[in-house]
This record gives structure tokens, C-alpha cells and sequence, in this order.
């Protein structure tokens, strides 16, 4: 049998083995070590010294040591060189560095003991004891001291490890909480082990509703214009390779919204040996490339109807008028000819148009700001008008304190002008058309009402969309859907704004805002 003491001690060994294997804090690890290396050696204060990734040495823990002393460590651990065998030459001028730092402290009455920290012949740090008596210690204290040394090596180790992971862990936590893409990671069996908010806030319900649910309960599909769905091509035999991504998109059905355009990729997670550990997937709302590819149609569509109604008649008129076999009265000839001219101008109109466009969508428009009296300027306009039109009877009434406004003068004139256009278009049997200018503390109005048929209530909230033309007005009028487009654009970067007000029975009030400059 083991004599008593070295059962006591063997326990004892065990007892702290147990102890800090159990605690994977480390900061908290460190403290027990020290309390614990103190006591064995009966001593009264102490220090744990790590060694970093980058072979930087620092002081991790003390016990029984004032704070402020603690800052002349650095100093000396700031002396120690890196070297390739750390334990061979770093840690004995540790020892040494510390051996003098308690010699001058004590004054020649205190001593240390060090208890190098070593895994695998990987040098994690040192714990320096301080003693107020001469270090003595026999052949088998010095086995326990080593023990102990070997477990809080790789009790410290494991700590450090499971750190490293922790903070790897939140990390991609945080990375995966603020991706704005939808998110999702799934078992081998299909079930959600993980879901980002930005799928949540997509999907209409919380994490805690989603997680541990099955891919195929939530990722349903109303419609799907792209791909197969996960289940299908896991059948077939996905993922063959750790590279093969599976690409679906569809309209995503949702518990309490309408389906949402969406865009599925899932990326395999595989072991070494290819056993599927995971599967990643990112879901991407495709609400705006879908729109962006709805919007292309729609240019296509418009522009190819716009342009080839001029064009045609250009061209037919020109081909007439150049026949050979025929002689045109002057009124004939005049006539067409101002056709071809009117035709033209709605070419140029257009081409105008779509270069704005073009030049909003690269980075706004450039504007060149000057001194504008507006009153003044939308009564030439107004007359310009006058001379085109029989019918309408134009108005210009601002209010006579109306003050001058900082603006691109063209590119008003290119709203209001676009204002009168739509309300001499859309009320065909003529009318009053009214351009009102008032002021306000902080800003001037102006207004263009015409007493047409006015804006049906479900077009108000698109007639500033590009390309939109209500469905009344493709049957009546002409146009791109670009002039109420263009006006927002233009208003807006004069830091303004434009809206329609409702008019019940009396025509249509488009009305807009600019900032007083005085």
C-alpha cells in the first residue's frame, strides 16, 4: 500500500485535476490555478504568464498582487526574443527575468517557484509562485508539482481551445445575424438547425417558430420558374461533389403575406470522407430583379410602340409627297409637311426623355441653379401655348408676392411644360387649364389643374413610376410614361416635392414644392 501522505497527496492531485477540467473559462480557470498552485507550495501571491499565437508573452491572471505593480511586468516580458524552442531558451529568461524581479522586490526575502505550462511540447505559459521562505521541496514534491503542472497545461490549453472556437462561434454568429440575405442551416435529415433574422423578417415568423422545423415545411414553393426543388435533386443523388450548388427560384408561399419572389441557393457542408454535415441556404428576395426584368419589357414594349408610330408616319407622309406621279396643292404639301415636323418634334421629345432617363439611372441629374423668377417665365410658356391650342383656355395667376427661387430654370420649365401638356392631352374637350403659384414660410407651390376627367383614384399612387401609363390612357393618348418620371426627378433635386391631389368631378391638380431661397 501507498504510505499515507502520498495517498493524500495523490487524491489531492485528483481532486484539482477534477476541478479544473471541469471549468473551460479561462479567466475563471486561470484564478482557480493560481489559488490552488499557492497552496500547494504554500505561497502567498502569484502569476500565470501565456505565450499568444503571435509567441508574445503577457500576464493572463494574479493573485495576491496589487494591481498597480502588475504594469512592471510588461516591461521585462517585452525583453524576452521569440525564439523557434521556446521551452529551451524563452522560458528559463522568464524564470530568470522573474527570479530577479522578486530578489529586488523582497529585498532578498522572498523566492519563487515556476511551474512551466507545456502540451504536446507546445509551450502554453508559466506560473511563478512567490514564497516568503527558501524553496525546499523533496523528489516526490516535485513529482506533484509536475503533475499538477501537466494538468493545468491542458486545462489551460482546452480553456484557450474552446475560447478560440467560442469566439469563432460568435463571430459567425454575427456575420450570420447581419447578412441581409436570408439564411438557413440544415441538418442531413432537411430539419433547421440555424435561421439568420433576415430570413425570419422575410419569412413572417420568429426564430424561435422556424428553428427545428423541416426545409420542406417552410421552403414551399407556389410557383417555381427555375430549378428543382431540394428534395428532387436529393433523390437524384445531390450532392455528388463538395463544390455542387443547387440554384431554385420561385414565388416562396409565407404563413401571413403574399408569395415572395426568391432566389434558393444550397451549398453542401461535407467531412472529409463526404458525409453531408450540413447544408447552407441562402434565400435572396428577387422582388427588384424581377421588376427590373418586368420594367425592360415594359421599355421594350413602349418604346417599340412610341417610336414606330412616328416613324411610320414620317415615312408615309415623306414617300407621298415624293411621288412622281402626283402634284400637291400648297395646302396639301404645307399640311403634311407640318405633320412630319409635329412627328419629329415627338421623336426628339422622346429621345430627350429617355437620355434624362439614362442620366438619372447613371447618377442623377446635373442642374444649373440660377435666379428664377417664375411668374414671369410660366407666363411665356403659357403663351407659347396659347398659340398651339384653341380650345383650352390657359391661366397663369401667382400670387404677387411670389419670390424669386434658386433653380435650373430649364428644367422647371420642363415640369411645368410637361404639366400643360398632360392637362391639355387628357381633357380633350378643352376646359380652363389653371397654373397657380402660391407661397408659404418656408417654401413656394406650384399647381397646374385642368378640367379633364381627372386621375382615377388607383392610378394616383404609379403616375410618378417610370414607364406607367394608366389603362385609359393607352387606349386615348400617346405617350412613354416618362414626362411625370422626369418632373419627379427634376423636383426632387431641387429639393422639392410633387404629388396629385385628389379632385372629385374637377379635372386633375398636380401640385409641387421648392424651397425659398430668400
Amino acid at each position: 500500500m501507498l504510505p499515507d501522505y502520498r495517498v493524500r497527496q495523490r487524491d489531492y492531485l485528483l481532486e484539482i485535476a477534477r476541478s479544473m477540467t471541469q471549468e473551460l473559462d479561462l479567466d475563471i480557470l486561470l484564478e482557480k490555478i493560481l489559488r490552488l498552485s499557492a497552496s500547494i507550495v504554500s505561497g502567498q501571491a502569484g502569476i500565470v504568464i501565456l505565450r499568444d499565437e503571435s509567441g508574445a508573452w503577457g500576464v493572463a491572471a494574479s493573485y495576491g498582487i496589487n494591481q498597480a505593480f502588475i504594469r512592471y511586468f510588461d516591461p521585462l516580458l517585452a525583453q524576452v526574443p521569440t525564439h523557434g524552442d521556446p521551452a529551451r531558451f524563452e522560458l528559463p529568461e522568464i524564470n530568470r527575468l522573474l527570479r530577479d524581479l522578486t530578489h529586488s522586490v523582497g529585498l532578498g526575502l522572498l523566492s519563487g517557484v515556476w511551474l512551466p505550462l507545456i502540451v504536446q511540447d507546445r509551450v502554453v505559459g508559466v506560473i511563478f509562485i512567490f514564497r516568503n521562505q527558501p524553496v525546499q521541496f523533496n523528489p516526490n514534491d516535485r513529482l506533484l508539482l509536475r503533475s499538477f503542472a501537466d494538468q493545468a497545461a491542458i486545462a489551460v490549453n482546452n480553456a484557450q481551445v474552446y475560447r478560440q472556437v467560442e469566439r469563432e462561434r460568435q463571430r459567425m454568429e454575427a456575420i450570420l445575424d447581419s447578412v441581409v440575405d436570408g439564411m438557413l442551416i440544415l441538418a442531413p435529415d432537411h430539419s433547421i438547425e440555424r435561421c439568420n433574422p433576415a430570413f425570419a423578417n422575410m419569412y413572417g415568423l420568429s426564430l424561435e417558430e422556424i428553428a427545428d422545423r423541416s426545409h420542406e415545411e417552410v421552403i414551399v414553393f407556389e410557383r417555381i420558374d427555375q430549378g428543382i426543388p431540394l428534395a428532387t435533386a436529393v433523390a437524384g443523388g445531390w450532392p455528388l461533389t463538395p463544390n455542387a450548388t443547387l440554384y431554385l427560384e420561385g414565388d416562396l408561399k409565407r404563413p401571413a403575406s403574399p408569395p415572395l419572389p426568391v432566389g434558393v441557393t444550397y451549398s453542401p457542408l461535407l467531412a472529409p470522407d463526404g458525409t453531408l454535415l450540413n447544408t447552407i441556404a441562402v434565400v435572396r428576395d428577387i422582388t427588384r430583379f424581377r421588376e427590373a426584368d418586368e420594367l425592360k419589357s415594359t421599355f421594350i414594349s413602349v418604346i417599340t410602340h412610341e417610336l414606330k408610330t412616328p416613324v411610320a408616319l414620317i415615312k408615309g407622309y415623306t414617300g407621298t409627297l415624293r411621288r412622281d406621279d402626283a402634284h400637291w396643292e400648297p395646302d396639301v404639301l404645307e399640311d403634311s409637311l407640318a405633320i412630319i415636323e409635329e412627328e419629329a418634334d415627338r421623336l426628339n421629345t422622346m429621345i430627350d426623355n429617355l437620355l434624362d432617363a439614362s442620366r438619372l439611372e447613371a447618377g442623377g441629374l446635373q442642374l444649373q441653379v440660377t435666379d428664377v423668377s417664375l411668374p414671369d417665365a410660366v407666363e411665356k410658356l403659357a403663351e407659347r401655348f396659347r398659340t398651339q391650342v384653341e380650345s383650352h383656355e390657359i391661366q397663369v395667376d401667382f400670387s404677387p408676392d411670389f419670390p424669386v427661387v434658386l433653380a435650373d430654370e430649364d428644367r422647371l420649365l420642363q415640369v411645368i411644360s410637361n404639366l400643360i401638356s398632360n392637362a391639355i392631352k387628357y381633357s380633350p374637350d378643352g376646359g380652363r387649364i389653371r397654373i397657380a403659384g402660391s407661397v408659404r414660410p418656408d417654401l413656394v407651390l406650384v399647381c397646374v389643374q385642368d378640367q379633364g376627367p381627372g386621375i382615377a383614384p388607383g392610378d394616383m399612387p404609379h403616375i410618378f413610376d417610370r414607364f406607367y401609363r394608366a389603362d385609359e390612357a393607352v387606349k386615348k393618348t400617346k405617350g412613354a410614361g416618362l414626362g411625370l418620371y422626369l418632373a419627379r426627378a427634376v423636383i426632387e433635386a431641387h429639393g422639392g416635392g410633387i404629388w396629385v391631389e385628389p379632385q372629385s368631378g374637377e379635372g386633375a391638380r398636380i401640385c409641387f414644392s421648392l424651397p425659398r431661397s430668400d
